[in-house]
């Protein structure tokens, strides 16, 4: 089974601002850690290296473990009155929380 991941053109062109605005900053790490209020919770960071159980998706990186449990998401960056934030919209959740970065699956 193949791992896919998509990426919105907001979401890409976001990355690629961030990336290009500081030189420190080589690639958008996607994870998902235990915690939150309803299981996992999303984690957005920013590396400049690339470890052996990453898998590349362009400018993007995701460590092997997360990618299983966020495969067949769509990646969305959104700007809202509240803020903008980077969205996961994952078809493997079966709740989440109000904030969007808690969930279960």
């Amino acid at each position: 089974m193949t791992k896919k991941i998509e990426f919105t053109d907001r979401a890409k062109e976001e990355i690629e601002k961030i990336i290009n605005e500081d030189q420190l900053k080589k690639f958008f790490r996607i994870s998902v850690k235990g915690g939150g209020c309803s299981g996992f919770k999303y984690d957005f960071s920013f590396d400049n290296k690339i470890d052996n159980k990453d898998i590349v998706f362009g400018k993007a990186i995701i460590d092997i473990t997360s990618l299983d449990i966020i495969s067949g998401s769509t990646i969305d960056f959104k700007k809202e009155m509240i803020g903008e934030s980077f969205v996961i919209n994952n078809p493997k959740a079966t709740s989440s929380c109000g904030c969007g970065l808690s969930f279960s699956v």
